[in-house]
């Protein structure tokens, strides 16, 4: 019976999960929409062995209108493939930032990380130097005020902490160890990553973690590495300069007794020989990364609180954003008191990685007079939006469990009727799908929990017009189990034929 279950599950979800991927993986929102409408549960559709689901899939190609059609459809915002991968995970492996901004604007969860090595969202992004992303994941945990900048250089005399600001909780998130202690730092150093290298330093990121020996990773420079030696071994000048900046010692050594300049000799890194092998004189100035962007954090909670996605287009020309002169105004900056739409205020702090602005770091231009924007407030009158919670369990997609008493609630809407009948359906995919018959398995008895969604999800279009006798007959042929025969195939034979006529000639109600 589990094989029968399984066969059922292919045979009644499997096409349409599958022309869901393939849209999510191609970019096509119409026919991601159409099948979404088809059948809700789709969402939850994953394909066999990798466990990818149509989340994965559209986030790993930078589809962000398709991952937030899905998000609004009652997706698990955290659904996990066989490697333990969430789909922002992917989106920051490939760099789609605005997959991340919308990600991270649902709250998705940062802190996951995956089976194979242990690595984090941010592992992922700091590897492959997405600095977008990386200053998105931290969105959360960067406040919107002046004085950040100048807590984390500890330089700052007010004895009064920001309410907003945890930075324990910032330093932890930054520092997280992967498998074999290798931080997001030690993964830009080695990769030679050097804007995302000074965004994770400013942002508190320490240059004395050192890897460990756990036996779970190849580690060809060896246990008690700083970052410092990855940028060594690795061979980026710009790296080394700038960890060494931040106080970077030159004369520690690993588990092998390698000092940084050792490692780039090991590996052959010979213009590293000079910035290795002296201190340099004095303090070196330190500039904060153009990638820092204290408005972040306000803009991101008016986005969640009242939405961002055009819900606020204009019908007439009174009081438009000045950037994109199609939505009202939402929200204005502090300091030049200039207005913007959520949506662009978003992309202009995902975005912008200009230093030269007339404000504290950290701050963000205002494209219409290039003073510097610190945080964004909502403008008066501006309501938040009700989010409709959606229940996800009820989404899942389980085995069907319709039957011939089975209530039809009328939870979606349609102008054509609902027979009370489910192993013989019509598909609305297509002309190829027109019947599906239990016929084609003559010898065993099928069950009616054989076939994937319920009658609320999934109705069959049988036009009104059908007769009552005749859809009495197919209740009483459901309902008893549809045993082959040489009496009975006949029967249904003659019925199947006369529905297959009124579906091709009959029109809807």
């Amino acid at each position: 019976m589990r094989l029968l279950n399984l066969m059922g599950n292919s045979f009644g979800c499997s096409a349409s999960g599958e022309r869901l991927v393939s849209a999510a993986r191609d970019g096509d929102l119409q026919e991601a929409k159409a099948l979404l409408e088809y059948n809700p549960r789709l969402v939850r559709y994953s394909t066999f062995g990798v466990r990818n689901s149509p989340l994965h899939y559209s986030a790993a190609q930078g589809h962000h209108e398709i991952v937030s059609l899905l998000l609004e459809s009652g997706v698990d915002i955290n659904l996990r493939n066989y490697r333990g991968q969430t789909a922002l995970m992917q989106a920051c492996q490939h760099g789609h930032w605005e997959v991340v901004q919308a990600l991270i604007l649902f709250k998705a969860n940062i802190h996951r990380s995956d089976y194979l090595n242990g690595g984090t969202a941010l592992h992922l992004a700091a590897l492959n130097g997405h600095t977008r992303c990386i200053r998105l994941l931290l969105a959360d945990y960067i406040p919107s005020n002046p004085d950040v900048w100048n807590i984390l250089r500890r330089r700052t005399n007010s004895e009064e902490p920001i309410a907003e600001f945890d930075e324990d909780a910032l330093s932890q998130v930054i520092n997280r160890p992967s498998d074999g202690g290798i931080t997001a730092l030690h993964m830009a150093a080695l990769n030679g990553h050097v804007e995302s290298v000074q965004l994770l330093l400013n942002l508190g990121a320490s240059v004395s973690e050192v890897t460990v020996e756990d036996g779970t990773t190849i580690d060809l420079i060896g246990a008690g590495s700083t970052p410092l030696h990855y940028a060594a071994c690795g061979g980026s000048v710009q790296c080394c300069q700038v960890l060494i900046a931040n106080g970077a010692s030159l004369s520690v050594e690993n588990i092998n007794g390698w000092t940084p300049l050792m490692v780039a000799r090991s590996w052959h890194r010979n213009w590293l020989e000079e910035i290795l092998s002296t201190q340099p004189e004095g303090r070196t100035r330190i500039l904060p990364s153009p990638y820092i962007s204290l408005p972040l954090m306000s803009i991101v909670s008016i986005a969640r609180e009242c939405g961002w996605r055009g819900n606020d287009l204009l019908l007439t020309c009174q009081d438009p954003c000045v950037v994109c002169l199609e939505r009202k105004c939402t929200v204005a900056a502090k300091g030049c008191d200039h207005e913007f739409c959520t949506r662009c205020a978003l992309y202009l702090c995902s975005t912008s990685s200009s230093s030269t602005v007339h404000g504290p770091p950290g701050s963000i231009a205002c494209p219409l007079c290039r003073h510097g924007i610190v945080s964004f407030a909502k403008l008066p009158g501006i309501r938040p939006v009700v989010n409709k919670e959606i229940a996800r369990t009820s989404l899942s997609l389980t085995f069907c469990t319709c039957s011939g008493e089975a209530s039809e609630a009328a939870s979606m809407t349609t102008p054509l009727c609902k027979p009370a009948f489910q192993c013989t359906r019509i598909s609305p995919l297509g002309p190829s799908f027109r019947s599906f018959s239990c016929q084609k398995f003559p010898s065993m008895k099928i069950n009616a929990s054989l076939c994937m969604g319920t009658p609320d999800t999934s109705p069959s279009l049988v036009p009104c017009s059908v007769k009552r006798n005749l859809r009495t007959q197919l209740v009483r042929c459901s309902r008893s189990g549809l045993r082959q025969s040489v009496s009975h195939s006949e029967r249904r034979g003659s019925w199947l034929s006369a529905l297959n006529q009124y579906v091709t000639s009959g029109s809807g109600c």
